[in-house]
């Protein structure tokens, strides 16, 4: 058992000369080395530290560091790229809806003039009926007053046809009736004149009704032609918009992978360095023993009596982790996992209806939900620390601002920097709880870098 101790403290001293507190570790070796010939003389001396910790190199820490960073700065850059191509779907989006409107103004537009089209048509087809009938009427009349005046010539008088059947019996009653048969062809021939004018005011309502049916068919072909270039420009800017997205889906990807390597990286690196620092509690930790068996082996070298030496000095156990409350936010807001999206809902008790929006969260029917938005979700995971606002930006300013740099979990996180759209909770590691959006469910994602905010907002601790 002595032999075995000899070689560790002998182990652990050589490894330590190799490595950051060399000056202690060459101290400890020959505190190490006495406190080895007292125990030869002083069987049963318990050995309190346990076997040395691996202890990685300076060299794997920085190559651990340099690939982190390294991750890092990918990330950065596949950020900006996916930033602009992000800001590009959206003008592509904003393209496409303009081009529906566009698109439906042309349908309306083509509704219209089909419409116009109709009514002129309709109206070009009463206006030659009735100038079918003017004619009508006066070839009826023509015939009338052709046929009076072949009887008249035919009789040598001007009492024509008539004659047959108006018997007179003095010249004077002769002479009323001839006045009234020419009362009566001044009739017919006023009568055949109100009809020509009848029928050219029908020919000229014609010839405007036609006309106006023209323009109408042109205006219906022109409208035509708009919604047919208005469909394909909206066709084109969808085509457009899908690639982009596309696009922007692969960036998206990529740098979740990066990101997914970094965190990786990270973690390697901060495995290392808690090694190197476990292995420095452990170093600090036999030296103390060391010391403390040196200084037994003096005494009883000296022959000196007395109490027992006091054991040796024990690390102060570590502080408990920052509030319970955090974690007791996490467990509320972990424990709506699933529980669908719901613009507006959520509150202080669990999920809510949503309500209506007049846009996306109407089309998802949020309004006929129980959900919570991400908000709300926020209110019901720190009910039992701080009543907060349903409202993301005001939220943002609800606690105390810690750079990004030094989040932790609790932490809520904020997204837009040209006004604040959404918020979630950090849960270490790089993973995020949030309630995303219409159609979504309550979930844990990857913490998105895109359009984030640079601090976040601390409510405990």
């Amino acid at each position: 058992m002595r032999t075995s101790v000899g070689r560790t403290v002998q182990s652990s001293a050589s490894q330590s000369t190799a490595r950051p507190g060399g000056k202690r570790s060459r101290r400890g070796l020959a505190a190490g080395a006495f406190a080895l010939a007292v125990l030869v003389g002083a069987p049963g001396t318990a050995i309190a530290v346990p076997p040395p910790p691996p202890n990685p190199s300076d060299a794997e820490l920085e190559s651990g560091r340099a690939e982190a960073s390294e991750k890092a700065g990918e990330v950065g850059r596949l950020t900006s790229r996916l930033a602009d191509a992000d800001a590009k779907l959206t003008t592509l989006r904003n393209r496409v809806e303009r081009k529906l409107e566009e698109a439906n103004k042309a349908r309306v537009d083509l509704q219209r003039a089909r419409a116009a089209a109709d009514t002129a048509e309709s109206r070009a087809e009463s206006a030659r009926t009735e100038v079918r009938t003017a004619s009508g009427a006066i070839r009826n009349a023509r015939q009338v007053l052709d046929r009076f005046v072949a009887a008249s010539h035919r009789q040598g008088t001007t009492i024509g046809s008539l004659s047959a059947y108006l018997g007179a019996d003095s010249p004077k009653d002769l002479l009323a009736r001839e006045q009234l048969l020419g009362a009566v062809g001044d009739s017919e021939l006023d009568a055949l004149g109100s009809m020509k004018r009848a029928q050219v005011r029908k020919s000229n309502k014609e010839a405007a009704a036609r006309q106006a049916l023209e323009k109408a068919r042109e205006k219906r072909a022109e409208a035509a032609q708009a919604k047919t270039a208005a469909q394909q420009a909206q066709q084109a800017a969808v085509a457009a918009r899908s690639r982009q997205a596309s696009r922007a889906e692969e960036l998206r990807t990529e740098k979740n992978t990066v990101e997914q390597q970094l965190r990786e990286a990270r973690a390697h690196v901060g495995g290392l360095e808690g090694q190197r620092e476990q292995y420095r509690e452990w170093l600090a930790e036999k030296e103390a023993e060391e010391e403390a068996q040196a200084q037994q082996a003096a005494a009883a070298a000296s022959g000196g009596g007395g109490s027992a030496p006091a054991p040796p000095a024990q690390q102060a156990p570590s502080s408990a982790p920052a509030g319970a409350s955090v974690e007791a936010a996490v467990q509320r807001a972990m424990s709506q996992l699933g529980v669908q999206y719901a613009w507006g809902g959520g509150n202080a008790h669990g999920p809510t209806y949503g309500i209506r929006d007049g846009g996306v969260a109407d089309a998802h029917g949020d309004y006929a939900k129980i959900g919570f938005d991400c908000s709300g979700l926020m209110i019901y995971a720190f009910a039992g620390v701080q009543a907060l606002p349903h409202y993301s930006g005001y939220q943002y300013d609800a606690g105390r601002k810690v750079p990004l740099s030094q989040m932790r979990r609790g932490d809520m996180l904020f997204w837009g920097n040209g006004g604040i759209h959404h918020v979630a909770m950090y849960l270490g590691n790089g993973q995020m709880i949030e309630a995303p959006y219409s159609g979504g469910h309550v979930r844990v994602v990857p913490v998105r870098y895109g359009d984030i905010l640079p601090y976040a907002t601390r409510l405990i601790g």
